[in-house]
């Protein structure tokens, strides 16, 4: 990992864990934040925002995608993620996230991922997390 890369890392986490100060998870208790960093250097955020019926729940990975594509932001334009979950040791995306974060960022996307331990954060690419993934691309 070069020293650029850590720092953008760092600066993602950051932006991540001001997302999860934003969620909406008041059956779970269990907050996450999300960065998503564009092709062009701008961050969006996503929380998880729950529901009492907890299919209809959104996962901060999804809200921050979806949120960029609704702003006009091209699928696939996406450089990296990164994920923040301040009440377990490390956190990755869920299953679902993975196979909608591989077809709109792209195979090679990276996702940084840390929780209440820093020591464990990790870095993957999406096909990394979801080898044999569906994919339209």
């Amino acid at each position: 990992m070069n020293e650029h890369a850590d720092v953008e890392h760092e600066a993602l986490l950051t932006e991540a864990k001001q997302a999860a100060a934003q969620t909406y998870s008041p059956y779970s208790e269990f907050p996450v934040g999300a960065a998503l960093l564009t092709a062009d250097g701008q961050v969006i955020r996503g929380t998880n925002v729950e529901n009492i019926s907890f299919g209809l729940t959104n996962c901060a990975e999804r809200s921050a995608l979806f949120s960029a594509i609704s702003q006009g932001l091209p699928p696939r334009s996406f450089k990296a993620i990164a994920v923040y979950a301040p009440k377990v040791p490390l956190i990755s995306p869920c299953g679902a996230c993975r196979q909608v974060l591989i077809e709109l960022m792209a195979p090679d996307a990276v996702v940084v991922c840390q929780g209440s331990d820093p020591a464990l954060t990790k870095v993957w690419t999406l096909k990394e997390l979801l080898p044999g993934a569906f994919d339209s691309f």
